[in-house]
């Protein structure tokens, strides 16, 4: 069975492993980024953790996940705020140059997408789509196994999607960004305003509404709203056969996602309704769906 590489790498902390074509990971490696040590050193490290890999020789390529839109036709970083020094770097020739093997690199949650398209929940759907819901909001379309990016890195950006202008400004996102409105962030900041400093995050609102509070179920209700209308926005452009949807908010998922799907099955065409709605299932999506950027080449 064949072997790739899958790079994770963030602004705090960079990972690689050894996965096979079906996902199992064999070997991982695991050190702190640096980035404000500049690109070549971050490039060493991630030379050095692949190889101290066991059998990384034998791998067929190194995909990589990073945050932030990417250029993947030239291999590198378009904007980061974690990453700021390897912006417009080489990336992809850098590694290829030092390892021989084909590489490819793409935003993480894309890579996370394609993971989930290829071996998770998504697996066996000619058209995916995926949205983690966590401090932020973001998404990725995957069509018969290939991640679409857009012309300029951009592709499944949603969090800045409007779902109500009459919301207040935040932030350089739009007003009434669903980011803004129904993220975990969002929903910290919304719980707060109502029962204040005994809210630490938005799992604290999730208890008081499994518990029956009255005002945490409403904002529980008003998050799954705004998440139905993003929803129904991407659906209305891409019709995917299934929504995989993950990130630390789906910890709360008995108490909203239900509710979520009600409301976006009610703002959809009759037609649209076969639409199926899944828990995204890899404990590991990113280095798995890094790796898999390559499992074609």
């Amino acid at each position: 069975m064949k072997t790739f590489i899958g790079v994770d790498l963030g602004g705090t902390n960079v990972r690689a492993a050894v996965v096979k074509e079906d996902g199992t990971i064999l070997c991982m490696n695991k050190d702190e980024s640096h980035p404000e040590k500049g690109a070549e050193a971050v490039m060493k490290t991630m030379i050095s953790l692949i190889k101290g890999l066991d059998g990384y020789e034998n791998c067929k390529g190194i995909g990589m996940g990073i945050p932030g839109p990417i250029d993947t036709v030239h291999g590198k970083i378009i904007v980061s705020t974690n990453l700021p020094k390897l912006i417009g770097f080489p990336i992809v020739d850098y590694m290829k140059d030092y390892f021989r093997k084909p590489v490819r690199i793409d935003n993480d949650v894309k890579a996370a997408a394609l993971g989930e398209a290829v071996l998770g929940s998504g697996k066996g759907y000619p058209i995916v789509y995926y949205v983690t819901i966590s401090t932020g909001i973001g998404g990725a379309l995957v069509i018969d196994r290939k991640v679409v990016s857009g012309q300029n890195g951009h592709a499944g950006e949603i969090g800045n999607i409007c779902i109500d202008r009459n919301r207040k400004k935040y932030n350089i996102l739009n007003v009434g960004a669903v980011e803004n409105e129904a993220s975990g962030t969002a929903l910290t900041r919304k719980g707060r305003e109502l029962f204040s400093d005994t809210i630490f995050d938005a799992g604290d609102v999730f208890e008081l509404a499994r518990a029956g509070n009255e005002r945490a179920i409403k904002l529980v209700d008003e998050m799954a709203y705004d998440l139905a209308m993003m929803f129904c926005a991407v659906g209305h452009v891409i019709d995917p056969h299934v929504f995989v949807v993950g990130g630390g908010v789906m910890k709360g998922k008995d108490v909203f996602f239900e509710k979520m799907e009600r409301y976006y099955r009610s703002m959809i065409h009759e037609g649209m309704q076969k639409v199926v709605f899944k828990e995204a299932l890899l404990e590991e999506p990113g280095i798995v769906g890094a790796a898999m950027l390559v499992r074609e080449l």
